[in-house]
């Protein structure tokens, strides 16, 4: 736990001095954005968040130290990568290249825009606000992610393609364990009405996507490499889940197969009686 409050407040102190430089020409922060197949979710992301730069795809499945090389040609020192295993399972990668720390989430429930059909909009390019549940401050994991999170899907101000508007709300919020993305657009009601005083009462929220689960498993102190400084002791792969499935399945097919096996040797071994009309005929006119 001490190693996990000792990178954030090393993450902290670096957006301190990020702060006393006035108005530098350099983006501070810019996020490279790649996956390894699959880039429906990818993509909604990156329309919400313009400073994403997305790259080709990258099929590789153990050495993901390269990350930092591309993150570093690309001048991103944030990275989010999507990893696919099996077809069918998908991992998140949040990393602050090239020094670390870095944490893998497995996505869950995941639903795009085009999925959703949702009738909230957003100006690209806009600015979100990002709202944290309050338990992000209960744990030093917790703590530690916000951070990150705060890094990558916070929008600069000196960001390139922004537009300078706020209409968007990214929900982080979490609940059995797990972190839910949720993304709302504000709506003000009547905002041509002159000479009425603005009130809270006046703003909703309508939920645009996407929205998806991310259940933490590891974080490690390097970027994707590195000591394990945090693990979700209540995690449970996909691929044990789907193992479990399986033998409890084969478990219920093999007590079905012995209850038929015992009925056979039952009504083998039962004596019964003659049947004394079983050599009759019915009778005919």
């Amino acid at each position: 736990m001490a190693t996990i409050y000792k990178l954030v407040k090393t993450q902290k102190d670096e957006d301190a001095d990020d702060l006393k430089e006035k108005e530098s020409p350099k983006n501070k922060q810019r996020v490279l954005a790649l996956s390894s197949r699959g880039r429906h979710l990818l993509n909604d992301l990156d329309a919400l968040l313009p400073h994403f730069k997305k790259d080709s795809k990258l099929d590789q499945k153990s050495k993901l130290g390269i990350i930092n090389e591309l993150a570093d040609l690309n001048n991103c020192n944030n990275c989010v990568f999507f990893e696919v295993r099996k077809g069918q399972d998908l991992y998140m990668w949040t990393s602050k290249t090239p020094n670390g720390p870095s944490i893998k989430f497995h996505v869950q429930n995941i639903h795009t825009m085009d999925e959703l059909k949702m009738t909230g909009n957003c100006l690209k390019g806009s600015r979100p606000i990002l709202s944290f549940d309050k338990t992000f401050d209960s744990e030093p994991h917790w703590i530690l992610i916000k951070e990150v999170f705060v890094h990558i899907f916070g929008i600069p101000r000196s960001a390139r393609r922004i537009k300078p508007f706020v209409d968007h709300v990214v929900s982080f919020t979490i609940a059995d364990n797990r972190i839910w993305f949720r993304n709302f657009q504000i709506i003000e009601k009547d905002p041509m009405e002159q000479n009425k005083k603005p009130s809270d009462k006046d703003l909703s929220l309508v939920e645009i996507g996407p929205r998806f689960v991310l259940n933490i498993i590891k974080i490690f102190e390097g970027s994707f490499c590195g000591a394990t400084i945090f693990a979700n002791p209540e995690f449970v792969s996909p691929n044990e889940i789907r193992r479990n499935f399986r033998m409890a399945k084969a478990v219920r097919h093999q007590a079905r197969m012995v209850a038929k096996e015992e009925r056979r040797r039952k009504i083998a071994d039962s004596d019964l009686p003659d049947d004394d009309f079983a050599n009759m005929h019915p009778r005919t006119n």
